[in-house]
């Protein structure tokens, strides 16, 4: 089986045009599980060359040789994570649930090498005086203290006991993604008449009838239960009953009391994460996640989020106000419900700025979008990208651009296209890396892809996006930028591979790019006429700026406040439904609104560890936003080719070479000014 297992595409090298691209087309998923046990095995023998070398340990046999270990495996986890975000069915999930003990096994039993771990140790004692250059220096620190903070220096019952809980971990966050994609695919709303339609535009419509279609029911319409389908909804339909419905089910994914639960797998994930910190010396998980961000502790982080907290809520109330008395002078009966927000929003954006969103979609192409993301990063970084045919991709709506340097032709990287909802991909938008930017062995061009869940509407009609969906698309697209701009030597340092509360920055950053003038009057064209957006809507669209800022805030940091009191309770036993409605009740959470990610389904913490206590980091990363965009402004705007190239040479294309506070003050010539964030927001 190995042997067989060896000649899967899986584990072979990327060959082809453009420094070589994964064989998507070649993947067998029954071939996943024989080739990682390949790849480990290939991965254990030069980790033993490596532990067992004789020579005395230096940062080229022992550092530099574990960057270049493993490449057939780490081929491999590209591809099972693309499987895993986009083409997971039943089949796959499977896999998912054999391999992801094994993968945390496997992880702990590389850390927990006592002989390599000696070695790493040994080269980190003496990095300041081996005439290691300063990003040597750095992949030296942080091998090691990824190896301590994983457990290497604990004694064999704690080492045992820690593995148990990284498997079973894993188990858990693989039954909680799964069971989350599970209510999503499981439940929709399916409409029969054109009672059903009020007040829902043509676009959504027609994506609706085909959504029904696919699900057998032609001749209607479908409100899947993803967030691309479910906002447009609860923005435009007039029925308060079905809007109540379709916002029901949306937010309680994962809490059905059914066979797809998540409360006791919740439950179960805080109980051992809070276990794993005390074995590793840390008084919660939280400290735990964050000693290495930016913030450096919870308290720190705590301390940001409860500034926001209060000017947020305030304007939430004046929102409230503004939008019932527009529900009162139309008839309604009730209070403002957490389904109405978005309704309401919309009508008190007309009423006040004489705008209303669907005024602006009909300008907002998704294609001719991608053209202007293109457009900026041509005018920032000097990027082109070529549309290609010749690298084999997962699934036909995928597509692939070469990008290059404009001025020398060099070519940077690959640029995956993913855009659009389908079974067995996940709801949400999201960039990955297939493959990072290295040199240290010869140059290796950085592989990176976007992917979203826009619904798909007739055969050959432009796909209409809203003003909220437009500013994600950029900001996915600032982290590919962060990929295509890497120019380091190791991979483990390169691109996104960053602190997570430091990692958003770059993409938030983007996000500013869309609203400028050039970006809307070249790209912001109407779907029907060609013509672009007006002058006196783009000027009602910055006046726009700051509003609903109080329900995006708060919906958001309600989300990250529970995400870190979770995580700060330690191993006191949770009730996740309990603790979340009394922290909410605590923070005085306005009842006309809900956390963005709900407990039950917030896939960010407990389909694994990469942004549990850390949902913050949108926000920390905001504070540096905001600040950075201003040195923009105060230059010669938004194109200024100055402060441009100090953003690419000191955030974007430095990798994790430098400690990324020292990295925004090479930039910005000072620390941040968190001021920035709150006049950003209109709370000033």
């Amino acid at each position: 089986m190995q042997g067989a297992a060896l000649d899967s595409s899986l584990l072979s090298a990327w060959v082809g045009p453009h420094g070589g691209a994964p064989p998507f087309t070649r993947v067998v998923v029954a071939e996943f599980v024989p080739a990682l046990t390949a790849a480990m095995n290939e991965k254990r023998q030069h980790v033993a060359s490596i532990a067992d070398n004789p020579e005395p340990p230096t940062f080229a046999n022992t550092i530099a040789a574990l960057e270049r270990s493993g490449r057939a495996l780490d081929r491999l986890l590209a591809i099972y994570g693309v499987w895993s975000s986009t083409m997971n069915s039943a089949e796959f999930q499977a896999v998912e649930r054999e391999t992801a003990p094994r993968l945390a096994a496997f992880s702990d039993e590389l850390v927990q090498n006592e002989k390599l771990f000696r070695r790493i140790e040994a080269v980190y004692a003496a990095r300041e005086g081996s005439n290691l250059t300063s990003e040597e220096q750095r992949l030296t620190w942080r091998c090691f203290t990824s190896f301590v903070r994983a457990g290497a220096r604990l004694d064999a019952p704690a080492k045992a006991r820690l593995s148990e809980i990284n498997q079973r971990l894993a188990t858990l966050y693989t039954s909680f993604g799964q069971n989350v994609l599970a209510d999503e695919e499981g439940h929709a709303l399916v409409l029969s008449s054109e009672a059903d339609l009020a007040g829902l535009p043509e676009s959504f419509r027609s994506g609706a009838a085909i959504a029904a279609e696919a699900m057998g029911q032609k001749g209607k319409w479908a409100v899947t239960n993803t967030r691309s389908s479910v906002e447009p909804f609860l923005t435009y339909s007039t029925r308060d009953d079905l809007r109540e419905k379709v916002f029901t089910s949306f937010v309680s994914r994962g809490d059905n009391r059914d066979a797809h639960d998540n409360a006791a797998i919740i439950a179960e994930i805080l109980k051992l994460r809070a276990e794993r910190a005390k074995l590793l010396g840390y008084a919660t998980h939280a400290h735990w996640r964050l000693e290495n961000s930016m913030a450096k502790t919870p308290e720190r982080a705590m301390e940001l989020m409860e500034s926001v907290w209060p000017a947020a809520v305030a304007r939430v109330r004046e929102e409230v106000a503004d939008m019932q008395a527009i529900a009162t002078s139309l008839g309604a009966k009730r209070k403002i419900a957490p389904w109405d927000y978005r309704f309401y929003a919309e009508k008190v954006r007309k009423a006040k700025f004489d705008l209303d969103e669907d005024e602006v979609k009909p300008y907002l192409q998704l294609e001719k979008l991608r053209e202007g993301m293109f457009w900026v990063a041509g005018e920032l970084f000097g990027f082109a990208f070529t549309q290609v045919t010749d690298v084999p991709v997962y699934h036909p709506d995928v597509r692939v651009w070469a990008v290059s340097d404009k001025t020398t032709g060099a070519h940077v990287g690959l640029w995956y296209f993913d855009p659009y909802a389908r079974p067995g991909k996940r709801s949400g938008a999201w960039m990955n890396a297939y493959r990072r930017q290295e040199r240290f062995d010869g140059a290796v061009p950085t592989i990176v892809s976007n992917n979203a869940n826009f619904v798909k509407g007739k055969e050959g009609a432009p796909i209409l996006i809203s003003w909220t969906d437009a500013q994600t698309l950029f900001h996915e697209f600032g982290h590919a930028l962060h990929g295509l701009c890497s120019n380091v030597n190791y991979p483990t340092l390169s691109g996104t591979s960053v602190p997570r509360d430091y990692v958003e920055f770059p993409s938030q950053l983007l996000e500013h790019w869309l609203a400028t003038p050039e970006v809307l009057s070249r790209f912001a064209l109407h779907h029907q006429t060609g013509k672009p957006i007006p002058s006196d809507l783009v000027a009602k669209i910055e006046k726009t700026a700051t509003f609903n800022k109080g329900f995006e805030t708060v919906e958001y940091l309600a989300s990250a406040l529970v995400d870190m009191k979770l995580h700060l309770a330690g191993s006191e036993p949770i009730d996740p439904a309990a603790f979340e409605k009394t922290t909410l009740a605590a923070l005085g959470m306005p009842e006309e609104i809900v956390m963005r990610h709900r407990t039950p389904q917030f896939s960010h913490i407990f389909d694994g560890d990469a942004y549990s206590a850390g949902y913050y980091s949108y926000l920390w990363a905001d504070t540096l936003t905001a600040d950075a965009f201003e040195a923009f402004k105060q230059a010669n705007g938004p194109y200024d080719r100055d402060v441009a190239a100090r953003l690419r040479e000191h955030v974007f294309a430095v990798g994790d070479t430098i400690d990324p506070a020292e990295g925004y003050r090479a930039f910005r010539g000072k620390d941040p000014d968190s001021g920035a964030l709150m006049r950003k927001r209109g709370f000033a």
